[in-house]
Protein backbone atom coordinates (compact mmCIF):
# COMPACT_ATOMS: atom_id res chain seq x y z
CA UNK A 1 0.00 0.00 0.00
CA UNK A 2 1.04 3.54 -0.61
CA UNK A 3 -0.75 6.52 0.90
CA UNK A 4 -0.31 10.16 0.02
CA UNK A 5 -1.56 13.48 1.36
CA UNK A 6 -1.35 16.70 -0.60
CA UNK A 7 -1.54 20.10 1.05
CA UNK A 8 -4.69 21.94 0.00
CA UNK A 9 -3.09 25.39 0.48
CA UNK A 10 -5.57 26.12 3.27
CA UNK A 11 -3.84 26.09 6.65
CA UNK A 12 -3.50 22.58 8.03
CA UNK A 13 -5.76 20.87 5.51
CA UNK A 14 -4.79 18.02 3.20
CA UNK A 15 -6.42 15.71 0.68
CA UNK A 16 -5.33 12.11 0.97
CA UNK A 17 -5.73 8.90 -0.89
CA UNK A 18 -4.38 5.38 -0.96
CA UNK A 19 -4.79 2.99 -3.84
CA UNK A 20 -7.79 4.03 -5.91
CA UNK A 21 -9.27 7.39 -6.79
CA UNK A 22 -11.26 7.93 -3.60
CA UNK A 23 -10.04 10.93 -1.61
CA UNK A 24 -10.51 11.92 2.00
CA UNK A 25 -10.12 15.43 3.35
CA UNK A 26 -8.04 15.90 6.50
CA UNK A 27 -7.93 18.93 8.78
CA UNK A 28 -6.24 19.63 12.08
CA UNK A 29 -9.39 20.93 13.73
CA UNK A 30 -7.36 23.79 15.17
CA UNK A 31 -8.79 26.46 12.86
CA UNK A 32 -12.45 27.49 12.72
CA UNK A 33 -14.26 26.56 9.55
CA UNK A 34 -12.18 23.46 8.80
CA UNK A 35 -14.11 20.46 7.56
CA UNK A 36 -12.40 17.11 7.44
CA UNK A 37 -11.20 14.20 9.49
CA UNK A 38 -8.52 14.75 12.07
CA UNK A 39 -5.83 12.11 11.49
CA UNK A 40 -6.62 10.24 14.73
CA UNK A 41 -10.32 10.23 13.84
CA UNK A 42 -9.42 8.61 10.53
CA UNK A 43 -7.49 5.93 12.44
CA UNK A 44 -10.63 5.29 14.48
CA UNK A 45 -12.78 5.00 11.37
CA UNK A 46 -10.22 2.66 9.81
CA UNK A 47 -10.22 0.47 12.92
CA UNK A 48 -14.02 0.37 13.03
CA UNK A 49 -14.26 -0.43 9.33
CA UNK A 50 -11.62 -3.15 9.46
CA UNK A 51 -13.24 -5.11 12.26
CA UNK A 52 -16.79 -4.40 11.00
CA UNK A 53 -16.02 -6.05 7.67
CA UNK A 54 -14.65 -9.13 9.43
CA UNK A 55 -17.50 -9.46 11.91
CA UNK A 56 -20.38 -8.97 9.46
CA UNK A 57 -18.75 -11.39 7.01
CA UNK A 58 -18.48 -14.06 9.71
CA UNK A 59 -22.03 -13.46 10.95
CA UNK A 60 -23.35 -13.81 7.40
CA UNK A 61 -21.44 -17.10 6.98
CA UNK A 62 -22.98 -18.26 10.26
CA UNK A 63 -26.42 -17.46 8.78
CA UNK A 64 -27.25 -14.87 11.44
CA UNK A 65 -30.29 -12.75 10.59
CA UNK A 66 -28.67 -9.32 10.94
CA UNK A 67 -30.80 -6.35 9.86
CA UNK A 68 -28.51 -3.56 11.11
CA UNK A 69 -24.92 -3.37 12.31
CA UNK A 70 -22.82 -0.58 13.76
CA UNK A 71 -19.33 -0.49 15.21
CA UNK A 72 -18.29 2.32 17.54
CA UNK A 73 -14.67 3.01 18.45
CA UNK A 74 -14.37 4.87 21.74
CA UNK A 75 -10.95 6.25 22.72
CA UNK A 76 -9.34 8.32 25.43
CA UNK A 77 -6.15 10.18 24.54
CA UNK A 78 -3.26 11.17 26.76
CA UNK A 79 -3.41 14.78 27.91
CA UNK A 80 0.16 15.51 26.85
CA UNK A 81 1.83 15.25 23.46
CA UNK A 82 1.78 13.12 21.38
CA UNK A 83 -1.79 12.48 22.69
CA UNK A 84 -1.66 8.73 21.98
CA UNK A 85 -4.66 6.61 22.80
CA UNK A 86 -4.50 5.35 26.39
CA UNK A 87 -7.79 3.47 26.25
CA UNK A 88 -9.69 1.96 23.33
CA UNK A 89 -13.03 0.21 23.32
CA UNK A 90 -14.73 -1.29 20.29
CA UNK A 91 -18.49 -1.58 20.71
CA UNK A 92 -20.44 -3.78 18.29
CA UNK A 93 -24.19 -3.13 18.07
CA UNK A 94 -25.96 -5.87 16.16
CA UNK A 95 -29.67 -5.70 15.40
CA UNK A 96 -31.48 -8.76 14.13
CA UNK A 97 -33.65 -11.78 14.75
CA UNK A 98 -32.72 -14.70 17.02
CA UNK A 99 -29.05 -13.69 17.07
CA UNK A 100 -26.66 -16.09 18.74
CA UNK A 101 -24.40 -14.26 21.24
CA UNK A 102 -21.78 -17.02 20.93
CA UNK A 103 -21.61 -16.52 17.16
CA UNK A 104 -21.06 -12.80 17.67
CA UNK A 105 -18.41 -13.37 20.35
CA UNK A 106 -16.59 -15.82 18.07
CA UNK A 107 -16.71 -13.35 15.17
CA UNK A 108 -15.31 -10.59 17.41
CA UNK A 109 -12.52 -12.89 18.64
CA UNK A 110 -11.58 -13.96 15.11
CA UNK A 111 -11.41 -10.34 13.99
CA UNK A 112 -9.40 -9.36 17.05
CA UNK A 113 -6.95 -12.23 17.00
CA UNK A 114 -6.66 -13.26 13.37
CA UNK A 115 -8.15 -11.12 10.62
CA UNK A 116 -8.13 -7.36 11.34
CA UNK A 117 -4.65 -5.90 10.78
CA UNK A 118 -5.67 -2.48 12.13
CA UNK A 119 -6.85 -4.01 15.39
CA UNK A 120 -3.77 -6.19 15.71
CA UNK A 121 -1.40 -3.24 15.11
CA UNK A 122 -3.16 -0.87 17.51
CA UNK A 123 -3.43 -3.63 20.12
CA UNK A 124 0.40 -3.71 20.24
CA UNK A 125 0.33 -0.13 21.60
CA UNK A 126 -2.82 -0.15 23.75
CA UNK A 127 -5.15 -2.83 25.03
CA UNK A 128 -8.45 -2.87 23.13
CA UNK A 129 -11.58 -3.72 25.09
CA UNK A 130 -14.35 -5.46 23.11
CA UNK A 131 -18.02 -5.11 24.07
CA UNK A 132 -21.26 -5.81 22.27
CA UNK A 133 -24.96 -5.17 22.40
CA UNK A 134 -27.60 -7.26 20.66
CA UNK A 135 -30.89 -5.60 19.73
CA UNK A 136 -33.61 -8.12 18.93
CA UNK A 137 -36.33 -7.21 16.44
CA UNK A 138 -39.33 -9.14 15.22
Amino acid sequence: MEAIVKWSHRGLEFDGKAGGDVQVHLASGLDDGQAGFKPMELLGVGLAGCTAMDVISILMKKKQDVVDFEVFVHTRSAESHPHVWEWVQIEYVVTGRNLDPLALERAMDLSSQKYCPAQNMINKAVNIELVYRIVEVE
